[in-house]
Formats: structure tokens, sequence, C-alpha cells
């Protein structure tokens, strides 16, 4: 009888001493072992597409989860591509593309899976719907300081395929680094259409008109229709018959550059994605939404040989300054703004 009742104080200090560890160890709510992302194009456009894919991939290496890929899938309904993805259980859908903000969310609410979606900021939903709207200002900001201090003609481009926030939030964080660098500059911003992301022509087309109306650089935010207006760059001279010079957005072009690209406001967002999955991990996905900036390297400028050494140091000085805070670039979302920007108001 005594060594019976010795036994059931051992088990009990055994069990006590187990649910010690237990409870000393990180509370993961959920385990997550694989993501999907969307994309309207193909992840080949060095560019938000491209950029979207390696990022989630990126993650998924560091964070040790599978990656789905669904690429080219346009802008249309892509309902049945989520429904399809939904099957597979990711422990996350990326909707990347901010015509999937409808979709996305239908879709995750009726399979009970998480979806991350951009450009919607107001649809954070806890444990449901998460927005990583990247706004790139403060590299788009830099990137205006640059171009005012290589343009010749004091005169620099703006060419858009749409007007969403990221869009729109660069656009007006460049017009105000050209603006603060050179008060007497003159930006000119033209829009290819509502929704041109993958419009090669269009941007050929509405690029072409800002050089003929004086730009000497240009800075193009487009998918797929940043290509033509690569082309336009590399095949219409500036009013002076010297180069025009192109700064791109999100990935890098150098392997494809002929001499013209200048810059690119360059987006990494694995870190964004990896939070999204520690945050899926630790119980609190939908508790915040997610950007990228320039103190953590998840924004950056792109270093080109076109660059003087000078001029790099002198750009680079105001990156300095925004990463101390001691100049803040606040960004502004709305298409009017950039409007007002523009115009000088």
């Amino acid at each position: 009888m005594m060594q019976h009742s010795r036994n059931r104080r051992l088990t009990h200090l055994v069990s006590a001493a187990a649910l010690s560890v237990v409870l000393a160890l990180p509370a993961w709510a959920e385990d997550i072992s694989s993501i999907a992302i969307l994309t309207p194009e193909a992840g080949t456009d060095f560019g938000w597409n491209q950029q979207g894919i390696d990022g989630a991939k990126a993650a998924g290496a560091a964070m040790g989860v599978d990656v789905i890929v669904a690429e080219n899938l346009g802008y249309g309904d892509v309902r049945p591509t989520l429904r399809e993805l939904s099957e597979e259980k990711p422990g996350l859908i990326i909707a990347h593309a901010s015509g999937y903000n409808t979709a996305a969310p239908e879709i995750g609410a009726e399979a009970g899976v998480k979806v991350a979606i951009t450009d919607s900021p107001d649809s954070l939903m806890e444990g449901a719907v998460v927005d990583y709207t990247s706004s790139g200002h403060e590299g788009a900001y830099l990137a205006g300081v640059l171009a005012a201090k290589m343009s010749r003609s004091g005169i620099v481009g703006i060419v858009t395929s749409g007007e969403p926030p990221s869009w729109n939030s660069q656009s007006a964080a460049f017009a105000e680094g050209v603006k603060a660098t050179n008060a007497d500059a003159t930006v000119r911003y033209a829009v290819i259409g509502p929704a041109a992301y993958s419009d090669a022509a269009g941007g050929k087309r509405v690029t072409e008109s800002l050089i003929a109306s004086g730009a000497d650089i240009i800075f193009g935010q487009g998918n797929g229709s940043s290509f033509g207006m690569l082309q336009a760059v590399e095949t219409t001279p500036a009013a002076d018959g010297e180069k025009v010079l192109f700064i791109d957005v999100i990935g890098d072009k150098t392997p494809i550059d002929k001499g013209y690209l200048l810059s690119s406001v360059l987006w990494n967002l694995a870190p964004v994605y990896e939070e999204m999955i520690a945050d899926i991990k630790a119980d609190t996905f939908g508790t915040r939404n997610y950007g990228i900036n320039l103190a953590d390297g998840s924004v950056a400028l792109l270093q080109t040989p076109q660059i003087p050494d000078d001029v790099w140091a002198e750009v680079m000085t105001v990156k300095d300054e925004i990463v101390a805070g001691d100049l803040v670039i606040e960004p502004h979302f709305d298409a009017q703004s950039v409007h007002d920007l523009v115009a000088g108001e």
C-alpha cells in the first residue's frame, strides 16, 4: 500500500514537470506548412509580379513552408483559381493584385483560408484578412532627388499604368523629392489608363509624349507596361538630342538594360510575407497590416553606373536623414494629392 502511494506521488510530480516544460515553450496557436501566391502576370517582369513571387519563395525558405505559385492569371475573375488553391489547404493565400481584393476575402471566408490582399487597408479582419499596401514612398522621394539632380532640362516625367494607392504614394513622394531639390523643376504626369498594368504599347506611347514635352528623366510605374516605357526611352532622344534616362520601380531591370536605366525604387517583399507567417503561428494574424521602408532594407534605391559618385553620395545623405527620422516623408495614397503636388499646389 505504501509503495502504491509513492508511485502515485511520483506520477503526479512527473506530470507536473512535463506540464511546466510545455508551458515554457512558445505557444504556437497554429501550424502552417504552405502558402500560395496568385499574380496577374508572369513572374518574369523584373517588377511587381516577379518580386511578389520571389518574395514568397524567399519567405517560404526562411520560415520552412512550401510555396504554391499561380501566375499569369490576368485581372479578371480569379474565384475559380482561388477555390482550386483553397482545396490544397494552404495556411495563407496571397492575392498579389488589387483587382483580387473582393474575390480573395470572399473565397477565403468560404473555404476558411487566411488571405492577404493589397491596396485595401480597411479590409483588415482578425484571423482572416490582412493588407500589405506596400508603399515605397521613401525610396520614391530619393528617386525624385536623384532625378532633379540628373535632369538637364529641369523637366521630369511620371508615367503610371493606373492610380492604385501604391503608385499614388510613390508618384507623390517622387514629385516632393524633385521639388525639394529643385523648386524650379517641372514635373509632368501621365496615366496610361485606369488599369493599364500590362499595356506595353500604351506605356511606349505615353512616355514618348512626355519626352516630346521636354522630359529627360522618366519615372515609370507599371508591370508589363514598363517595358514599353523603357523602349520609348531607348528609342526617343531628349530635346537636346541626348539620352533620356529611366527610373523604374519594384524590381531591377539591369539584366536587360542598354544603358538607359538610371535607377529603380526596389521592393523586397520577403520580410513582409515572413511577418505574416510568423503572425499566423503566433495567432495574431489579422491584427495589423504590413508595409515596407528604407530602415529595414525592404525599400532601397538602385545604384547604377549612370549615377556619378558625388550625386549618389548626396542622395544617400538624404536617405540617412529619412532613416534617422530627421526627414519624414508622409505617404499620399489618393490620386488628387498627386495631381495637386504635380501642379505645385
